[in-house]
């Protein structure tokens, strides 16, 4: 191990694999380092169902109802791919994809009143829904065809709605909405947390509703896609990606010490040893005296043995609370997988609920999901630190990823990729460019 590197990675999450495995392609020299004996660090899939009772020191055995241990991959994070988001470019572009298999996520549904309704997939099942009145409809309608011809380099588009000065209050105003569409544009479709958005220029809540759309559009059911197995292998993929240019990796590797010196990092220390590097990337657990604790988030994992009422049956689905309909500060996320995706025994179901804390009572905030889920065969409960890098990296060159969300997607965890590629290179994340850079330095990836 005493060898020189351009860049070492600790941790194995999905952020650091991604990196990773860039880093690799762009020819730099990679070692790559995780404490644990598994891949995926905190965005893990736990096998055996065993397992999991461990890791949420329940006592005994799990039940023989839950059939075979070996047949469960529990996710830790639940999050789902949308369908033409970032993350599937980035697998798409390094060919990660080669090592996954995804099935599309079967339904988006919202919480209103009490009940849950089916996000439309379409101007039929919009017209049908019983999520709007007739008339409501009709503004919604104005609203969506209005942000899909949005074209912020073609002032006549705008109908008066600046990019950059008017905000999405603005818009919705302009187009009549009421609050409870306003709720289910925002959280639903463009997916956003809180309500901060609304005071904001309304350019960024319409490209996310063009995401939304896009994503929708390519497969039909929903605007999410769910690898098969579990998001373990999103981070293995990478890490293989790593391997095939070079890319030196080590699990079960104790790490003693961060090597600094005239306040920059120098090398990581492991087991008497001391790889030097030039450059640091890790999760916020290797290095916490340059991070700060930005809040909490609480996760319940539910095995149930049958789907989610009120979604007509399907295997696989997403549900968002939003905050007004919850009397809450922050949305209530529900993602439910099951056997169909090789994530759960045959019959049983996996549904994760999640939000941001906001009381001395965390369980009690997902008490909205929980009344939906029952009856739960069995509960994990976990409430997670949320860390930010208070050390940018520009003096130390360590890079700190940020601590995963509440959200049930993947866009922000790529959002936070991207900064650190760029204070990393100096230069902003360019697709086209990791692709030339492939093909140009090793041909194609070989098989």
């Amino acid at each position: 191990m005493n060898e020189d590197y351009d860049v070492i990675v600790l941790g194995t999450g999905l952020t650091e694999c991604i990196l990773s495995g860039i880093m690799s392609v762009k020819g730099k020299k990679v070692l790559h380092m995780d404490r644990n004996s598994y891949y995926g660090a905190d965005s893990a899939s736990l096998t055996p169902l065993e397992d999991v009772y461990k890791r949420f020191s329940l006592p005994g055995k799990p039940p023989e109802s839950m059939g075979k241990g070996r047949d469960w991959n529990v996710d830790l994070v639940p999050k789902f791919l949308m369908a033409n988001g970032q993350l599937v470019s980035m697998l798409l572009i390094t060919q990660v994809t080669r090592y996954l298999d995804f099935k599309v996520v079967e339904g988006s549904f919202v919480y209103k009143g009490g009940k849950i309704h089916k996000v439309p997939s379409s101007e039929t099942e919009a017209l049908s829904s019983s999520l709007m009145g007739i008339f409501e409809k009709r503004r919604f309608r104005g609203l969506l065809v209005w942000a899909a011809n949005y074209d912020v380099n073609n002032p006549k588009t705008w109908e008066g709605l600046d990019p950059n000065k008017s905000t999405m209050a603005d818009v919705y105003k302009k187009f009549g909405v009421n609050q409870d569409t306003t709720d289910f544009t925002g959280h639903s479709l463009a997916l956003y947390r809180t309500d901060e958005y609304l005071n904001k220029p309304c350019i960024e809540t319409i490209n996310r509703i063009k995401l939304y759309s896009e994503s929708l559009a390519r497969y039909g059911k929903s605007p999410y896609l769910y690898p098969l197995y579990g998001l373990g292998e999103l981070p293995q993929g990478f890490a293989r990606l790593s391997a095939i240019y070079g890319g030196t990796y080590m699990l079960n590797k104790p790490i003693e010490e961060i090597v600094i010196e005239d306040g920059k990092v120098v090398g990581v220390k492991s087991e008497g040893e001391i790889a030097r590097c030039k450059q640091l990337i890790c999760d916020p657990s290797y290095i916490q005296d340059r991070t700060t604790k930005v809040g909490q988030v609480i996760r319940a994992i539910c095995i149930l043995s049958h789907p989610v009422g009120q979604t007509n049956n399907v295997n696989s689905c997403q549900i968002i609370f939003p905050q007004n309909q919850v009397n809450r500060k922050h949305d209530i996320y529900v993602c439910m997988i099951s056997f169909a995706h090789n994530v759960a025994a045959q019959g049983k179901y996996i549904a994760i609920a999640s939000t941001t804390v906001e009381t001395n009572d965390p369980e009690k905030e997902l008490k909205p999901a929980l009344d939906i889920l029952e009856p739960i065969d069995q509960k994990f409960i976990s409430i997670s630190d949320l860390y930010a890098p208070t050390d940018m990296g520009t003096d130390s060159q360590i890079f700190i990823s940020r601590s995963y969300d509440a959200t049930t997607h993947f866009e922000t965890t790529c959002d936070d990729i991207k900064d650190i590629y760029k204070r990393m290179t100096g230069s902003d994340f360019d697709f086209s460019e990791i692709e030339r850079t492939k093909n140009d330095i090793f041909g194609d990836c070989p098989e």
